[in-house]
C-alpha cells in the first residue's frame, strides 16, 4: 500500500461519513483539521522512509484506523480488518464457527478497571451455554492470554476458529471467584425464537432478533390462537443481546397499534428517523395481558422492544434490569482492489423511547424485580467443583434415562456432599441429562421468574397494574431529582 492508496482510502472514509474534504487539504477547509491530515501524511511518510526498520504499509494503516476508532472511547465503534468483516457477514447471515457468547469489551484498561470481556448473554446450547457460562462473567484470560489489553477484533479472532478445536478461557464470576472452562468450537446457529403453551398463557422466547423474528412473533401468535386461545401472553427476552434495529420495531408493531416505537438522534441529517406502530400491522388485541422477561443479559433491540412496550402500558416487566445498550452502529466497508475489503463499524446515533429516553448505559429497571438467585462466593465454588470433578455428567453417563424423580432423588443426594440450592442442583442435573436432546422451552422447577411472570399475567386486577407503571421519562425524572438533592 502506497501513499497514494491511503490518501484514497482516507478520501474515501471522509466522504462515505459526509465530511466534504479532500485529504489533499481543500482549500475550503481550514484551520485544525488540515493541518492534522497534514501532520498526519507526513508522519506516515517519514516513518516509511526513516524508520530503523522497513515498515509494512498495511500495519502503518491499520495500526492508525485501530487507534483513531480507540481514542473515541466507544466500545462499539471498532476498525474491522478483512477477518473481522468477514465474521460479521457470517454472525448477521446467523452461522459461524465459535463458542456462542455474546459479548462486550471497553476499549481501554486501567489497573483499577481492566477492560475484561463481559458476557452479555450466551447463545442457547452453545458450547459457551452448555460449559454454565452466564451473562455478567467476565473473560480474563483466552488461551492463557489476559484479556485487558487485547482489542475487540483480537477477542473474537481468538474465540472463533475451526470447528472442533478448543480453546480455553478463564472466567471472573463476580469479585473473586475465578475458573476456566476448555470450549470446542462448534457451528453456531443464531436462533430467532421458541414458543409452547403454559395451560392458557402464550410464552414465546425471543433468542435474538434477525429477519425472522417478527414472522416467528407472528407464528407463535397464530399457533396460540391454534390451540384455543390464550388468555396472556409472556415474552421472554432474558438473554436477548439484541440484533437488527427493524426486527425489533417489526416485533414491536405486533402489539402496539399507533404511536412512536422508537426514534434514532443523531449530528447527521440522515440517521435522524422515527419508527412508528401501523394498525395494519397489530395482530395482539389491546389490552391483552402481557408480561415482558427481562434481566442483564437483554440488550439493544431487546430494549427497544421493551421500552416500548413499557412506555404505552402495553406489558408489565419483571427480572432484572437491562443491560443499557443504547446507540446505533453502521458499518462502513473500505473496498480494496482484490475484491477484499477491510472497514470500521461506527457509532451513528443513539436511539430513544417514546417518551424520549436514552438507556445508553442505564438501562431498563423492572415494574417487579426478581432475582435469580445470587449465590454466595462459597455456592459459586461448589458449583465449579461440580464441574471440574464432572460429578453430575458422569453420574447421568452411568444412567440416561432419568426421570424427574430420579433427577429429585439424586439431587437430595448430591446436597449431603455438596451444599447448593436444590432447585439449582435439579436444574443442573436436568441440563445434562437434556444435552444430547432438545431442551423444552421452559423450568417451573427452576425459573423463579418465569413463575412470578405467570402470576402476574393471570392476575385478575392486571389492566389495573399494568396501567400504574411509570414510564421511562418518569423513571429517569425521579432519578434526576434524587441525585440534585443528594
Amino acid at each position: 500500500m502506497n501513499l497514494r492508496i491511503l490518501k484514497s482510502k482516507l478520501t474515501y472514509i471522509f466522504v462515505v461519513l459526509g465530511i466534504s474534504v479532500s485529504v489533499s487539504c481543500a482549500q475550503d477547509r481550514k484551520g485544525v483539521d488540515e493541518q492534522y491530515l497534514k501532520n498526519f501524511l507526513t508522519i506516515y511518510n517519514y516513518v516509511q522512509q526513516y524508520y530503523v526498520e522497513e515498515v509494512d504499509q498495511k500495519t502503518l494503516y491499520e495500526g492508525a484506523l485501530k487507534g483513531m476508532m480507540e481514542s473515541l472511547g466507544d466500545p462499539y465503534t471498532v476498525y474491522l480488518d478483512v477477518q473481522d468483516m468477514r465474521g460479521l457477514t457470517d454472525t448477521t447471515s446467523g452461522n459461524f464457527y465459535g463458542v456462542g457468547l455474546s459479548i462486550s469489551k471497553a476499549n481501554k484498561s486501567t489497573p483499577d478497571k481492566p477492560a475484561y470481556v463481559d458476557v452479555v448473554s450466551p447463545i442457547e446450547n452453545s458450547p459457551g451455554f452448555k460449559a454454565g457460562i452466564q451473562a455478567g462473567d467476565k473473560i480474563i484470560e483466552i488461551n492463557g492470554d489476559p484479556t485487558p489489553e487485547m482489542s475487540m477484533e483480537e477477542v473474537l479472532s481468538r474465540l472463533r476458529g475451526p470447528r472442533g478445536e478448543p480453546v480455553e478461557v478463564t472466567i471472573l464470576r463476580g469479585k473473586t471467584v475465578t475458573f476456566k472452562k476448555i470450549l470446542i468450537r462448534d457451528l453456531i446457529q443464531v436462533p430467532t425464537i421458541e414458543y409452547t403453551m403454559i395451560g392458557k398463557i402464550g410464552y414465546m422466547r425471543l433468542i435474538q432478533f434477525t429477519p425472522d423474528t417478527a414472522p416467528g412473533v407472528e407464528k407463535a401468535i397464530n399457533y396460540f390462537e391454534q390451540q384455543g386461545g390464550y388468555d396472556g401472553l409472556i415474552i421472554d427476552l432474558r438473554n436477548n443481546p439484541g440484533g437488527l434495529l427493524d426486527s425489533a420495531v417489526k416485533t414491536a408493531d405486533k402489539f402496539i397499534d399507533s404511536g412512536v416505537i422508537v426514534s434514532t438522534k443523531s449530528r447527521i441529517a440522515s440517521e435522524n428517523k422515527t419508527f412508528s406502530a401501523t394498525k395494519k400491522a397489530t395482530i395482539v388485541d389491546k389490552g391483552t395481558p402481557i408480561v415482558v422477561l427481562i434481566n442483564k443479559g437483554s440488550a439493544s433491540a431487546s430494549e427497544i422492544l421493551s421500552g416500548a412496550l413499557k412506555d404505552y402500558h402495553v406489558a408489565y416487566l419483571v427480572g432484572e434490569r437491562t443491560y443499557g445498550k443504547g446507540s446505533v452502529q453502521q458499518v462502513l466497508p473500505l473496498f480494496e482492489k482484490d475484491g477484499t475489503n477491510d472497514g470500521i463499524k461506527l457509532t451513528v446515533a443513539r436511539y430513544y423511547s417514546p417518551t424520549d429516553c436514552n438507556i445508553d448505559k442505564i438501562g431498563i429497571p423492572p415494574d417487579m424485580e426478581v432475582k435469580m438467585g445470587n449465590y454466595s462466593d462459597e455456592e459459586t465454588a461448589t458449583f465449579i467443583k461440580l464441574a471440574e470433578e464432572r460429578v453430575i455428567e458422569k453420574y447421568v453417563e452411568e444412567h440416561p434415562s432419568m426421570t424427574e424423580d430420579d433427577i429429585a432423588a439424586y439431587a437430595q443426594e448430591l446436597k449431603k456432599t455438596y451444599n447448593m440450592d436444590i432447585r439449582l442442583l435439579r436444574r443442573l442435573i436436568r441440563v445434562e441429562t437434556l444435552r444430547t436432546k432438545k431442551a423444552p422451552v421452559y423450568d417451573l422447577d427452576y425459573d423463579v421468574q418465569l413463575v412470578e411472570a405467570l402470576k402476574i399475567v393471570k392476575n385478575p386486577n392486571f389492566s389495573s397494574l399494568v396501567k400504574s407503571t411509570k414510564s421511562l421519562k418518569q423513571l429517569q425524572a425521579e432519578a434526576e431529582a434524587s441525585e440534585n438533592k443528594e
